[in-house]
């Protein structure tokens, strides 16, 4: 199991990279799309067809509009940083988690030919994380430490989070928020082992 502070030999900037270079590849590819004269987010989640799966990889990093990268950009780096804290290969795999489990259940359940783009389902996988690791094996020094991470999170971004899922509004995919949070849930319990020591 990778403990909070990741491996000893990871330096905190090698664990915070990784948000950070996801989020400056985000922000490259929101710049290149909006110099060129074609528009990047027709390669996004289109549900319903399958030459729509592979946004499924890509979606995370298109966004409909500047206004909608910057509401991604600071939850997703707060979160995004809160996950890299346990280390560079657990970020990606809860990264991985959100994408996947997120695009899947958006592409499934979303409406024939819906398009859909953006960090947020990454947001919430985060989140879903965040708060789940708290019940998944581990030390109970540890997940004390989650507790309280969790409870600050919750206070922090509840109410949005709570409000992305269930308040449902045109042009917002509450699909790709509930199925990321799942995908982040499922990966804190991703191959976690029961500690013997407290």
């Amino acid at each position: 199991m990778i403990s909070p502070a990741g491996s000893p030999r990871e330096s905190a900037l090698g664990r915070f990279a990784s948000p950070v270079l996801l989020l400056a590849a985000m922000w490259v590819v929101q710049l290149v799309d909006a110099i060129l004269p074609l528009s990047f987010t027709g390669f996004g989640i289109r549900s319903w067809d399958l030459s729509g799966l592979p946004g499924i990889v890509v979606s995370p990093l298109l966004h409909a509009s500047w206004a909608h990268l910057i509401a991604n950009s600071v939850p997703f780096l707060v979160l995004g940083c809160l996950v890299a804290v346990e280390g560079a290969r657990r970020f990606w795999a809860v990264t991985a988690f959100s994408a996947v489990i997120g695009g899947l259940g958006t592409w499934i359940v979303n409406a024939p030919g819906a398009l859909t783009v953006g960090a947020s389902g990454l947001v919430f996988g985060y989140f879903g994380y965040t708060v789940m690791r708290v019940f998944a094996p581990g030390r109970v020094s540890h997940r004390i430490l989650y507790a309280v991470i969790a409870l600050i999170v919750i206070g922090l971004y509840g109410g949005s989070m709570l409000a992305g899922v269930v308040g449902v509004r045109e042009g917002i995919s509450w699909q790709a928020h509930l199925f990321g949070a799942i995908g982040g849930g499922l990966a804190a319990f991703a191959g976690r082992t029961s500690a013997r020591r407290a």
